[in-house]
């Protein structure tokens, strides 16, 4: 099953973006991981040059566990 995304905000929740990214082929998945990638650098091209990833003080929200 291939799930979508709508512009209704019902449709909106944490769960239907999880399920629409997971019903995704292994190569788009793929590319939106570049994507966002090249997003991440363009907003900050520094985060090419950092060498350690640093420990963060926010809290992680764990969506389902499956």
């Amino acid at each position: 099953m291939r799930y979508t995304v709508g512009h209704d905000r019902s449709e909106e929740s944490m769960e239907s973006k999880v399920r629409w990214f997971r019903s995704l082929p292994l190569s788009e998945k793929m590319d939106m991981l570049c994507y966002f990638t090249d997003l991440a650098l363009e907003l900050n091209p520094k985060l090419a040059y950092r060498k350690h990833a640093e420990q963060t003080q926010r809290n992680i929200r764990i969506i389902s566990a499956s």
